[in-house]
């Protein structure tokens, strides 16, 4: 249990600080019935987050401390971040900026996370 813990919480680090938005106000989380896009959490990402993180399926982060997001959904169920993107993530971590995402794009992003890793349906 221990282990799965320090997993999750791993992976709200490691995705804490993925945009450059600074804090605003919340956003609600998706409804369950709004589909993400694989291919436009692909494009935030990669604008987003792609100067710390790898956010392909392949390759290094540049910021060696960052962990690829293909790991992600292996490490931790990522639909279950969706509260935490709306409300906005703030990590101890000095070099991640606090962000928050609305609500499709908490979809968008939660898709692509799922689809990298392989662990989703890749809407």
């Amino acid at each position: 249990m221990r282990t799965a813990t320090l997993a999750a919480l791993a992976a709200v680090v490691a995705l804490a600080g993925c945009a450059a938005d600074g804090p605003g106000t919340a956003a609600a989380p998706p409804p369950a019935a709004l589909s993400g896009s694989v291919d436009r959490g692909a494009v935030l990402v990669r604008l987003r987050c792609a100067g710390c993180h790898a956010v392909e399926r392949s390759g290094d982060s540049p910021m060696t401390a960052a962990p690829p997001f293909r790991d992600m959904g292996v490490l931790y169920p990522v639909a279950d971040l969706q509260e935490a993107f709306a409300e906005g993530l703030v990590t101890a971590h000095p070099a991640m900026p606090a962000f928050q995402f609305q609500p499709q794009e908490i979809a968008d992003v939660i898709a692509y996370l799922e689809h990298v890793s392989g662990t989703g349906t890749g809407h």
